[in-house]
């Protein structure tokens, strides 16, 4: 399977304008070893990864694979690619990245690759049958191909998309056999903070200079972010979007749209907010944000919200696609089935 990250254009920005120390632990390679560990995502979170069935499998067939691995970056020209094809985060800087996008992107490549190599082994041979047949099913290249870009649908097959019956997403799989595969410290929080994140309804609240202020409908959660798309909207929008949190806040203290964003149309913030209540009722969980993350991560069945991105496309420019109807209620959707 192939991945590729957003080509929107982005500001220009020099690998020096990053702290040295700063792009040197993002750009040290994946080492191997064995041993065990368990995996915990960040704090922020909260919540512990449980190694299921997926995970302990895979965990056991990598150490059994480990000694005599490579636990070095083998040597290569400035800019050349890294094993896998992954393109390192000072080249992404150089190309016109954010900085922490840059870093949340050159992890997202660790990720794709990790699912390259493992799809290969049995243990794991449901992660790539599903995510193959849903490629096969949504062509994920973006508009006019297809409602579903790249950058959404591999957020999804890479940290949401649950194997099997399990709770393992192949993130939590990363994770878990970090004891082996060994990322470096910020690469592992990352990572965790990748898997950990969600897409989210959000209303535009607003301008902060070139970033966007977003408020999460039934939390009020503010967030201020940049959008590598480009698309900054206009006050009063809503916005289906994934984001992902600062990674070093001495640097810069904003979120990253990982996603380009889908605008909805043709509804309003109570039509929203109306669905997300009724929704919700379904998920289990202590408090009403537990169970806004469970619908919005992994929806009432696998392919909920990617169904509802594909039926819900009104139209799209470079930037941005539009999303029209709520997601139960099928006349709503543009490209829904009529009975």
């Amino acid at each position: 399977m192939a991945f590729s990250t957003p080509s929107d254009s982005l500001p220009e920005l020099e690998a020096s304008d990053v702290p040295a120390e700063f792009r040197r632990e993002f750009l040290e390679d994946v080492a191997l070893t064995d041993g065990f560990c368990t995996a915990t995502l960040n704090d922020e979170y909260q919540r512990v990864v449980n190694m299921g069935e997926y995970a302990k499998r895979l965990h056991k067939k990598l150490a059994s694979k480990s000694a005599g691995l490579p636990t070095k970056e083998p040597k290569r020209r400035p800019g050349e690619p890294l094993p896998g094809g992954v393109t390192d985060m000072q080249t992404m800087i150089k190309q016109g990245y954010d900085p922490i996008h840059a870093a949340y992107a050159f992890i997202q490549q660790l990720s794709a690759h990790f699912g390259e190599v493992v799809s290969h082994l049995p243990e794991m041979k449901a992660w790539p049958r599903t995510v193959e047949k849903a490629e096969d099913e949504y062509m994920p290249a973006g508009p006019p191909m297809s409602p579903l870009t790249s950058s959404y649908f591999w957020m999804w097959a890479l940290y949401d998309f649950r194997i099997g019956k399990s709770a393992d997403t192949l993130a939590l799989c990363q994770i878990a056999a970090n004891d082996v595969i060994l990322m470096n410290p910020h690469q592992l929080d990352a990572c965790k903070k990748l898997a950990a994140s969600r897409m989210g309804i959000y209303e535009h609240v607003g301008r902060e200079g070139p970033h966007v202020r977003l408020r999460e409908l039934i939390t009020d959660d503010q967030f201020i972010c940049h959008c590598p798309a480009g698309y900054v909207g206009r006050k009063g929008e809503l916005w289906y979007v994934r984001l992902a949190p600062p990674l070093e806040p001495e640097l810069a203290t904003y979120w990253i749209a990982m996603t380009t964003p889908y605008v909805l149309i043709e509804t309003s913030k109570a039509d929203w907010l109306d669905f997300l209540k009724r929704a919700m009722v379904q998920f289990d969980g202590p408090n009403e944000r537990t169970r806004l993350h469970r619908l919005l991560k992994h929806g009432p069945e696998t392919h909920y919200w990617n169904e509802f991105v594909f039926k819900a496309y009104h139209h799209h420019q470079q930037d941005a696609v539009f999303l029209a109807g709520i997601p139960d209620v099928q006349a709503s959707l543009p490209h829904a089935e009529r009975v």
